[in-house]
């Protein structure tokens, strides 16, 4: 069997790793020309670290991370709401929840997929179903021919288009900041992630080893802004200026070039991903708000599914319909939750984030039983 796997992402790079490791030949194809430091940092929890030591790929992925043992939700003005000690779910479950750079993390698996079978520079503009074997197209004028595709390329997939429809991703009403710091602040410490919580604004921060803060900022805003040319450093140091100390000091520390700003997107879930023998993977096919932390350890968790469901498959098409049925419960959950969890952070008004806040605070535990709730799962 070969699977054509279009997108080098996460959740496409350990597909591969995945189905390579059940003796399953695949090929990945992505549209850039090369593997860079793109994006900033995310959090691997315990059920994506899980995931990874079944792939065999934990053991070189784990140094580049920093393992986070206590979790803090404050208010903007740094007043602790809730902290959760991570320690107990990591010695429960048996592998921890860390911080990772998200190019550390990429580069990490590509590493696990053998020369020749990562493709640069190939833009797969669609496909092509030819009975028992499917015909991927790229902009080059290039073609590849394998027994499954799988389109793992991510919120505005090519392949999923194809699918479903070339309908818009759902915007969540706010846009969100992403960079990396070198700083040492004594309220930002090694091993701890934090959350801060403010009117219509949310900051996180985390490490994601090698001495590096990883940060977001977001704010209600309306789809499609932009920032002055070179300015995203500056337009943050003033739209938090007031917040409690670590906040600008992490956003100060950050170069202006290693600033991302994105809207923050997902879609509703479906149970449709795929037709034939073409599905869908990650983001491509449940693309969900980062609220939970969740998106990167789905797309992983779907690797490992899609190759146990594909190993010495006889049909193929319902091989891959049995996969996408094992995940969509599960994806359709954690997307759903993300999206609620982002409304409630989001909120403005003095009186609803007061109430927000005293409910934090008087059921500390809702928020640790969630987290429980989705990392118990192992795949």
């Amino acid at each position: 069997m070969r699977i054509i796997v279009i997108g080098s992402g996460i959740g496409g790079l350990a597909a591969a790793v995945a189905l390579r490791k059940v003796g399953i030949e695949a090929t990945v194809y992505e549209r850039a020309p090369e593997l860079r430091e793109v994006g900033a940092g995310i959090t691997l929890w315990t059920n994506a670290v899980r995931a990874l030591q079944k792939l065999g790929a934990w053991l070189a992925l784990e140094p580049a991370s920093t393992e986070l043992t206590l979790a803090e939700l404050r208010n903007w003005r740094g007043k602790l709401l809730v902290a959760d000690d991570m320690s107990p779910t990591a010695r429960r479950y048996g592998a921890p929840t860390v911080g990772i750079h998200r190019a550390d993390l990429q580069l990490g698996l590509a590493s696990a997929v053998p020369a020749g079978c990562l493709h640069l520079g190939r833009h797969c503009v669609g496909f092509a179903a030819e009975g028992d074997r499917v015909r991927a197209r790229f902009e080059d004028g290039s073609e590849a021919v394998g027994d499954v595709l799988v389109g793992a390329d991510g919120l505005n997939s090519r392949v999923r288009a194809q699918v479903l429809g070339d309908e818009k991703p759902r915007y969540a009403g706010y846009t969100a900041w992403r960079g990396v710091g070198h700083i040492e602040h004594p309220a930002v410490p090694l091993k701890l992630t934090v959350l801060a919580a403010g009117r219509g604004s949310q900051v996180g921060m985390l490490p994601i080893g090698k001495g590096r803060t990883y940060w977001f900022a977001t704010a209600n805003t309306p789809a499609g802004g932009s920032d002055p040319p070179g300015g995203h450093r500056a337009a943050l140091l003033e739209r938090f200026r007031d917040w409690y100390a670590p906040v600008p000091a992490v956003i100060g520390a950050t170069e202006e070039a290693a600033i991302i700003r994105n809207d923050i997107c997902d879609r509703p879930p479906v149970r449709k991903w795929g037709e034939g023998r073409v599905t869908l993977l990650g983001d491509a096919a449940h693309p969900t708000t980062p609220n939970m932390g969740q998106g990167a350890c789905m797309a992983i968790e779907d690797g490992l599914v899609l190759a146990r469901c594909l190993k010495g498959a006889a049909d193929v098409p319902a091989a891959l319909r049995a996969y996408e049925g094992q995940r969509y419960d599960r994806t359709a959950y954690i997307t759903n939750q993300s999206w609620k969890l982002g409304k409630l952070l989001a909120w403005e008004g003095g009186l609803k984030c007061w109430l927000r806040d005293w409910l934090v605070r008087l059921f500390p535990g809702a928020g640790r039983r969630m987290t429980e709730k989705v990392v118990a799962v192992e795949v």
